[in-house]
């Protein structure tokens, strides 16, 4: 007991015997922009082409609003009883086991861990079609736009595999802090760089026909096809906001003065309001331009064939954020398997030993046996998984619908209404209750349209080909 007072008490330590988190609101604001600001953004062009000027745009606001609302619900049960002085919540499912119990937290570890993996396999579809993409462009431009130039995706999942093994020997979330600055700037720049095309698209007459509506029945798809359109797309949108699963473990990375759930909060602010003002000037701006023939993907897409070598440096952008995402996302999964391992096997040094290796141009690194080996197997595992089933569309709007309700709306409301002891059948109550109802009717009608287009889509592939 003595020993645990000395180490809480050190200057080092933090309250709860970690070393003192250093992490700032501004770190988690580029945390969260990494996050949010991914594949997601890429098909909002053709997201809003279904649903048209009105249903588009008003989507994607109230996506927003929700994922702001209930990130600040999620921020205030970090610590648990008390917002501000009770103890800490370092995971998501650690936080919804302290205060709604073991049965949740089974539910909302399946929802988070499934959800993170499928993420580490959709961002390794996206970084392989970018990679394409550069050698298409620069294909068309050699030999024109209508040159084949045929390009399989497979060989630059296993590139970027390999990079994905090298970083993933970082050994936890704080350090992640450099690369996720990175990847968070590289956001910016290709998110600019698919607006300043779409308005030189604009500008230049060449744009594609527009509706209120969207896509038009009879002219562009069938009654059928708009419909299941519409549900996917509905699902891009939510997948586009969809950082909640990592929020907590952000959060664990702030130093507690000034308390954590302000930073989070402003944090969330910050990051939440960034990426929708870049949703909506991609999504709009690049419907638009294209029309309602938008692409599923505006850069890759090849709406955009010229500027060929601006079209280049925006999918090295995106692949540079996608390394530094797949890193933030795949984190708290690492974490989780290495705890479980070190608790059940506490005597093993092959789970516990560390090296100290130097890194040129790096410096030095903590290396572990385990966690070598298991993260190798891990990213070999998402790779392969990628290579199976490269749908883009279709995958985020799948991975979109089932992380929404159960981790953006249901556990942080639940577990509101546990911590502020709201009474049951009060305002507060029902309209909590609401929200999470409307929103698990709009996951499973995303759900239901992504999973068709993937059946749509597997009547045709035929895999490694």
């Amino acid at each position: 007991m003595a020993m645990e007072l000395q180490i809480r008490n050190s200057s080092k330590h933090d309250d709860d015997g970690h070393l003192k988190r250093t992490g700032t609101w501004v770190i988690a604001s580029a945390h969260i922009v990494t996050a949010v600001i991914g594949s997601g953004v890429l098909s909002l062009a053709w997201a809003v082409a279904q649903l048209g000027w009105i249903a588009g745009p008003a989507i994607l606001l109230i996506f927003s609003v929700i994922t702001l609302f209930t990130s600040f619900l999620l921020t205030d049960c970090y610590r648990y009883p008390d917002s501000v002085h009770g103890m800490r919540n370092h995971t998501y499912t650690e936080m919804v086991k302290t205060i709604l119990g073991g049965i949740q937290c089974k539910f909302c570890g399946l929802a988070q861990y499934v959800n993170l993996i499928g993420v580490g396999i959709g961002y390794t579809i996206t970084a392989s079609i970018s990679m394409v993409a550069i050698r298409k462009s620069n294909c068309f431009h050699k030999n024109g736009h209508d040159a084949v130039c045929h390009t399989p995706n497979y060989p630059f999942m296993i590139i970027f595999a390999v990079v994905e093994i090298l970083l993933s020997q970082i050994p936890d979330f704080h350090e992640l802090s450099g690369l996720s600055i990175l990847a968070a700037i590289m956001s910016f720049g290709y998110s600019f760089i698919g607006i300043g095309l779409s308005i030189a698209k604009i500008a230049g007459g060449n744009r594609g026909k527009t509706s209120l509506t969207g896509v038009i029945v009879g002219e562009d798809v069938t009654s059928q096809q708009k419909l299941w359109n519409s549900f996917q797309a509905i699902g891009n949108m939510a997948f586009a906001y969809a950082f909640s699963m990592v929020l907590v473990e952000i959060q664990d990375t702030l130093k507690s003065s000034p308390p954590e759930n302000q930073s989070m909060k402003r944090a969330s602010l910050c990051g939440v309001t960034i990426t929708t003002l870049f949703y909506l000037l991609c999504g709009l701006l690049g419907y638009g331009a294209f029309g309602n023939k938008a692409p599923g993907n505006f850069l890759t897409g090849f709406g955009f064939y010229e500027p060929y070598w601006l079209v280049d440096i925006g999918n090295v952008f995106i692949i540079v954020h996608l390394v530094g995402a797949y890193q933030v996302f795949t984190q708290p999964f690492f974490q989780l398997v290495e705890n479980w391992c070190r608790k059940r096997w506490p005597e093993s040094k092959f789970m516990a030993k560390e090296y100290v290796v130097n890194v040129p141009l790096v410096g030095t690194n903590r290396m572990n046996g385990f966690r070598v080996i298991w993260r190798t197997v891990y990213v070999i595992f998402t790779t392969v998984v990628a290579m199976l089933l490269p749908f883009f569309n279709s995958v985020l709007g799948l991975l979109g619908a089932c992380a929404f309700w159960p981790l953006t709306v249901y556990f942080p409301t639940e577990m509101y209404l546990v911590q502020a002891k709201v009474p049951k059948f009060s305002m507060i109550w029902i309209g909590m209750k609401l929200l999470s109802g409307f929103c698990l009717i709009v996951s499973l009608v995303a759900a239901a349209g992504s999973i068709q287009g993937i059946i749509v889509d597997l009547k045709v592939y035929k895999p490694f080909k």
